[in-house]
């Protein structure tokens, strides 16, 4: 379809390795080893839930860890073993809680105790908490990698006029290296975008490209009839914070210009910032009332299984793993392709495909998946099938134990 042409070319070039060494990283990365347990203590400011993608993820790689008969320490604000304290930082935190994430407050008498007797130490993030916990590891001897999950486009959206300052972004990536990664060999990178990202800003060390995967509890539901006439109303799912970055708002725009607006109910989950907002315009615009708001991890699966459509438009994304646990549920999705976004390369069509803030092209991508109902069917069990192959978090933790393995061994 020659409309989303420049955005399929855009996608293709951001997929690419930027050199040789990324692609030998990658290489590396899908090449599991069979070595003994690890002891690993994973450190992440925010753990006192599932809402917030990090903390997420942290928590699967930790219970997929155990599966496979590893030890593991979770470090920060909710753990139940090595609890920290919350750290309020004036203004910050607050716009932070709008979207589930909490700072956590050093201290050297827990960060010794979790770390006594482990291999390895992770650090998820690069504030006073983590950048505390690697300085406490290394003087203790342990060997400290560290994941890169906070994109600075991520924080400058969140930062209001601010983003719109020249040079900010490359600053922050200047910053999160001098806070804590020029310190670090071996850094957890979601996306081949991430880390072309990385390497264009200087970074130096090993690159692991290993995606943070989904959940076992994402699979499809029944598979649907694709004689069946659509179903009214036809149910449109969205995921993810309800901030700027994540561009909700083309997506309620989008549902107003459908021409089978009048048949569509629009389910944005999450929670933030924006959500008065979504939800003032989406009443104004909307055929059908919306349905915005903050839905519980243990919720989303049965959630996505009762969709039709997943719509994705992100304008900044270092994975987006919502993407990820739409597919894994059987669930179509139509996606922004968008130069800071790694969610495009889930897209195996061009019909999954839309440019970024094109509210027009993403309505007709959902009238045409609404009027081809056959090939929904088919291409709800393809997604499904190739997410089972690709993003499962037991595959995904193989490679993270192997990068811990590796930085323990370089450190002997």
């Amino acid at each position: 379809m020659p409309d989303t042409q420049s955005a399929v070319e855009q996608r293709a070039s951001t997929e690419q390795p930027s050199t040789e060494q990324s692609v030998a990283e990658q290489s590396t990365a899908e090449q599991p080893m069979v070595e003994q347990p690890l002891t690993i203590a994973l450190v992440i400011d925010t753990l006192a839930n599932r809402g917030n993608g990090t903390s997420n993820s942290a928590l699967q790689f930790a219970d997929e860890l155990q599966r496979q008969g590893h030890h593991v320490r979770l470090v920060g604000v909710g753990s139940p073993d090595y609890p920290a304290r919350i750290n309020k930082v004036p203004l910050v935190s607050w716009v932070a809680s709008k979207q589930l994430m909490q700072f956590a407050e050093p201290s050297d008498t827990l960060f010794r105790t979790a770390f006594a007797g482990v291999d390895v130490v992770h650090i998820y993030m690069p504030f006073k908490f983590g950048r505390r916990a690697a300085k406490i590891a290394r003087d203790m001897g342990i060997p400290v990698t560290a994941g890169f999950h906070l994109q600075p486009e991520n924080v400058l959206y969140s930062a209001g006029p601010l983003r719109h300052i020249p040079g900010l972004s490359d600053f922050l990536y200047w910053l999160f290296r001098q806070w804590l990664y020029r310190r670090i060999d071996h850094i957890h990178v979601p996306t081949q975008m991430t880390a072309s990202l990385l390497r264009a800003h200087g970074y130096k060390a090993k690159l692991h490209v290993i995606s943070n995967g989904y959940s076992p509890d994402y699979t499809p539901g029944a598979p649907r009839d694709p004689n069946a006439p659509n179903p009214v109303p036809f149910r449109i799912i969205a995921s993810g914070r309800l901030a700027r970055e994540k561009d909700q708002i083309t997506l309620i725009k989008a549902v107003a210009l459908s021409k089978h607006a009048a048949d569509i109910q629009l389910v944005i989950a999450g929670t933030g910032p924006l959500k008065r907002y979504l939800k003032f315009r989406s009443g104004r615009l909307l055929a059908r009332k919306a349905d915005i708001g903050f839905y519980k991890h243990a919720d989303m699966p049965e959630l996505l299984r009762s969709g039709d459509l997943f719509v994705h438009c992100s304008i900044a994304d270092i994975e987006s793993v919502s993407v990820i646990e739409a597919m894994a549920c059987g669930l179509v999705p139509v996606i922004a392709a968008s130069e800071l976004s790694a969610a495009s390369q889930f897209a195996m069509l061009d019909e999954s495909l839309f440019p970024v803030h094109d509210a027009a092209l993403l309505a007709r991508r959902i009238d045409w998946w609404i009027d081809h109902p056959a090939e929904r069917a088919q291409w709800s069990a393809e997604y499904a099938a190739h997410t089972k192959a690709h993003y499962s978090v037991e595959a995904s933790v193989h490679k993270f134990a192997d990068m811990e393995r590796e930085a323990v061994t370089a450190a002997r």
